[in-house]
């Protein structure tokens, strides 16, 4: 299903990197039931990025849920080598892949091979990458969205970096209106209008939900600030 299908005219993704590993299906239901239908799901090779992050296992283990309720699971593979994990991505039921510019010394090629596993492919930039560059690859390569980081990539918890709201414009203006540009990073009621007004549609959100007691009431803030 394209990813054009999937957004309502918002979408603010949690980021499961941030949720409570404990209380994860618990969480995820309580967060379905306030409306979400998109979860953001990081995994981290400890090379492309510092931390290993959550893999195929996780994913496998919640994916049906969050399927079954009528939702969909967006991968952010911050690794080297992306191409290596759609396989066991589409086994343990991911929707999408997001790779990294950075991470691709062949991206049309890193691109066919996401499609082969009938995955969404999104493609991702750092903050040090030209926007222009990204998005100039984007649209060679055909993917279905463009992640502007607004951190740089790795850890949960960083604070909103500014010149990512030039970034963001800069992208937008570069992509056709049917390739959703999205946001990760630093993403909280003080700032998600603007960075929706810089052009953003997909806006992924971490500690702004999950370092909330009320999930359910931390992500209709984020709503609320949209509306």
């Amino acid at each position: 299903m394209p990813w054009n299908d999937w957004i309502r005219t918002v979408e603010v993704e949690p980021s499961l990197y941030a949720a409570d590993f404990g209380h994860l299906a618990d969480q995820i239901d309580v967060l379905m039931r306030a409306g979400v239908r998109i979860f953001h799901f990081d995994v981290g090779d400890g090379h492309f990025i510092e931390p290993i992050t959550i893999g195929p296992i996780v994913l496998e283990s919640i994916s049906k849920q969050i399927h079954d309720a009528g939702g969909h699971v967006d991968c952010h593979l911050m690794t080297e080598h992306p191409e290596k994990h759609f396989s066991a991505i589409a086994e343990a039921g991911g929707d999408s892949v997001t790779v990294h510019y950075e991470a691709c010394d062949d991206l049309p090629a890193v691109i066919r091979a996401a499609r082969v596993h009938e995955l969404q492919v999104g493609l991702a930039f750092k903050p040090e990458t030209s926007a222009a560059y990204a998005a100039h690859a984007a649209l060679a390569s055909r993917v279905d969205l463009v992640l502007c980081m607004s951190i740089e990539p790795g850890y949960s918890g960083q604070e909103f970096m500014p010149e990512a709201y030039e970034r963001i414009r800069t992208t937008r203006s570069l992509l056709p209106p049917d390739v959703p540009v999205q946001v990760d990073g630093g993403i909280g009621p003080e700032n998600i209008r603007a960075v929706r007004d810089a052009g953003a549609t997909l806006f992924v959100a971490g500690s702004s939900i999950f370092g909330r007691e009320d999930l359910p009431r931390a992500y209709r803030r984020l709503l609320q600030e949209l509306a």
